[in-house]
Order: C-alpha cells, then sequence, then structure tokens
C-alpha cells in the first residue's frame, strides 16, 4: 500500500521499505510533531518556521513562560497548519517528587483537524533538571 510520507525518524520496514504514515491523522500529527521541535531558523528557506520548544529549557517555569509557549503555538499553527483549531493548551506540573515538581513541565495540546473532523491530542514533557530533550508521550 503507498503512503502518503515517511514517519519520521526513518526506520526500515519489510514491507514497504521504510515506514510510512498511511493515514492522514498520523500525518497532521507528525507535521505538528515537527512544528513544535522545530528551532526557527532551522528550516531551510523559511527562517519563520518552528515553535522551538527546546529554546524554553533554560527559561525560568512560570506562567509568563508559559504563555510565552502558548502564543508561539497559537501563531505559528495558524501560519503552518491553517487546517487545524487549537482546543486547548494545558500545562501541567506533576506532583511534587523528590523536591523536582519544579523542574517537570508537561504540554498537552488538544487539537481539532478541520478537513477530517476529528479531534486528536499531542504531548509533551520536559525535564529541566536532566537536560532532556522534550519527548512525545
Amino acid at each position: 500500500m503507498a503512503g502518503l510520507s515517511p514517519r519520521l525518524p526513518l526506520r526500515r520496514d519489510a514491507q514497504d521499505g521504510y515506514l510510512l504514515n498511511k493515514d492522514f491523522k498520523d500525518l497532521v500529527q507528525q507535521n505538528f510533531k515537527m512544528l513544535m521541535l522545530t528551532n526557527p531558523g532551522e528550516r531551510i528557506m523559511d527562517p519563520d518556521f518552528g515553535i522551538g520548544l527546546r529554546t524554553f529549557l533554560f527559561e525560568q517555569n512560570t506562567p509568563g513562560t508559559c504563555s510565552q509557549i502558548e502564543s508561539k503555538i497559537r501563531s505559528q499553527v495558524g501560519m503552518y497548519l491553517p487546517y487545524l483549531r487549537i482546543v486547548n493548551i494545558r500545562f501541567d506540573q506533576p506532583l511534587e517528587i523528590n523536591n523536582m515538581a519544579g523542574n517537570l513541565l508537561s504540554i498537552k495540546v488538544k487539537y481539532f483537524i478541520e478537513p477530517l473532523q476529528i479531534e486528536a491530542d499531542i504531548a509533551f514533557e520536559f525535564d529541566f533538571n536532566l537536560d532532556n530533550i522534550p519527548t512525545l508521550i
């Protein structure tokens, strides 16, 4: 079966050669993930593309920082993924575990894919204490 795009990161697949995104929901999820993790200036020929979540790793974990992240998500989605409607952006900090609650942050974005008429979500967790790269849940 033909796919819509290669699934990133690239991985071998016995059936298609490489794993492929075979439905539009997966493709939208991957595009949103790329928008979230790409730093502005990283994409060739489009220096404005990307939210750059990694650039916030060393910022203070405050409501102001969360507001900046939310603003960037909304503006970038409006510009590069206009077929999405952001339903909700939630910032969570887990309960205090060994005095590390201030170093952990979870971002959950619920969105609606207008052409497909389906709702989906994407989540990232940051560990500011260990310099971990954000992970997709």
